[in-house]
């Protein structure tokens, strides 16, 4: 049947791995470091892989193929489910259902468990000897749409400068956040459409951001205010800039 479905660019997948992990029907594996479009009647042609692949490999196509099989997928996710049963309970470092055993393990997703760390009360003038991270990975780019740190979480997402240029950043912005990072400078790419399935898909409680003074940082704003609007959900938000001396302008 001729029907869209998705087309994986092997020269230009860098084997990260993250689509596999989004495919919740398992139509996509690793093989030979390289992403694989393996059973093309398990592939819904939703592109869930599409949005979290950060070397822009996949894309939809018209062709024939043959029709998405709902109950073959069904199937296997019933036989997987023992096995990913097993690895549940590590409370130090937990990783998501997003983590594939052949994904770059610099891309894997994992919750970071501090114990109380983050709940100690830091005075302004101590400095903090722990961080604040509660997740990996930390940049937009290579986050998956679907983890389950983001269920209930409130989000950041900050210019990667504004961490180095506000010296207490973890206590003041990232405490009890889940922290995304991007530079629309150097990404040179629109993140609204990631954000919107992050927001969209996931619950979402808030969301900041912070960004610098500088002219180029407005991109993560915008995407963010984008992402918004177009998620179709009404939740708190606000905006943060920092100068370059580190100094809070609203």
């Amino acid at each position: 049947m001729l029907r869209k479905i998705i087309k994986i660019d092997e020269e230009k997948c860098n084997g990260c791995g993250l689509c596999a992990s989004a495919c919740h029907e398992g139509a996509i594996e690793m093989a030979g470091g390289k992403a694989k479009l393996v059973r093309e009647d398990y592939c819904d042609g939703l592109g869930d892989c599409l949005p979290v692949c950060p070397a822009q490999a996949i894309s939809f196509e018209v062709r024939e193929a043959p029709g998405y099989d709902e109950e073959a997928v069904l199937k296997a996710k019933a036989k997987s489910k023992p096995q990913a049963a097993g690895n549940a309970g590590d409370a130090k470092s937990t990783y998501t259902k997003a983590e594939t055993p052949c994904a770059c393990p610099g891309s894997r997703s994992k919750t970071i468990s501090r114990g109380n760390a983050g709940s100690f009360a830091v005075a302004d003038n101590e400095s903090m000897s722990f961080s604040l991270l509660s997740q990996w990975p930390v940049q937009l780019k290579l986050v998956p749409v679907r983890a389950g740190y983001f269920d209930g979480a409130n989000l950041l997402v900050a210019a990667d400068c504004s961490a180095y240029a506000y010296g207490n950043f973890h206590k003041k912005f990232m405490k009890n956040r889940v922290t995304l990072i991007a530079c629309p400078k150097l990404d040179m790419c629109d993140y609204s459409e990631k954000l919107t399935e992050i927001i969209k898909n996931n619950d979402i409680k808030s969301l900041t951001v912070v960004r610098m003074e500088v002219p180029c940082c407005g991109g993560i704003e915008f995407a963010a205010k984008k992402a918004l609007r177009e998620s179709g959900k009404f939740i708190p938000w606000q905006v943060v800039t920092i100068s370059a001396d580190g100094e809070i302008l609203d």
